[in-house]
């Protein structure tokens, strides 16, 4: 299944506020949906679908790329979905949109694939790359690069950035200062029932 390329505004009415899909707002106050609410009570299924859809389209992964990281945390000792929501934290699109640079992963994702970003001064345009404590990400050197990031940061994506991350809005030079704790993460979801999602594949 390819990514989403569809109205961002249909999936946020239906799944609820995701942060970085899309920061525009609906009017209308009933779910996506012929009659508006549902009548009947959701199962088991539909709850555990339904979170795991957040994760999803709020980080823009496709089914394949989510099931990978999904194993990838179940082999690291600890709770899996705290671990796969530190995974998903800590690419490199996330964390353009978390330092405020961009309005939302989308436009970070753009940002990354065409070469904007630096890490540790090197060019990196693979959004999916894994940032680690340490790592110094920079806006490359170029007019093009420094006014699109500018204009971008006049209208900021979320209101603080994590304490993990260190932003120097003058010389648009980042910090990765630790892993993300699971109370920073801005995406309001039960990561427990994703993993159990799964568990039943």
């Amino acid at each position: 299944m390819s990514r989403y390329r569809g109205p961002k505004l249909r999936i946020s009415r239906r799944l609820g506020d995701l942060p970085g899909l899309t920061r525009k707002k609906s009017n209308k106050a009933l779910p996506a949906g012929e009659h508006g609410q549902q009548v009947r009570k959701p199962s088991e299924y539909s709850l555990r679908l339904e979170e795991k859809q957040k994760l999803r389209f709020n980080y823009g992964l496709n089914e394949k790329q989510l099931l990978k990281n999904i194993k990838l945390a179940k082999k690291v000792p600890g709770s899996t979905g705290i671990i796969l929501l530190q995974i998903l934290e800590m690419r490199l699109d996330n964390t353009v949109f978390r330092l405020g640079i961009c309005p939302t992963i989308p436009s970070a994702r753009q940002l990354v694939n065409h070469g904007h970003i630096l890490v540790n001064n090197n060019v990196v345009s693979i959004s999916s790359y894994q940032c680690r404590p340490g790592d110094t990400i920079t806006i490359k050197n170029k007019v093009s690069s420094i006014a699109l990031v500018k204009k971008y940061m006049l209208f900021p994506s979320l209101v603080n950035i994590p304490n993990h991350l260190e932003f120097n809005k003058e010389m648009l030079i980042a910090k990765v200062n630790g892993i993300i704790e699971r109370e920073n993460v801005a995406l309001q979801l039960n990561e427990l029932l994703v993993v159990e999602y799964y568990s039943r594949k």
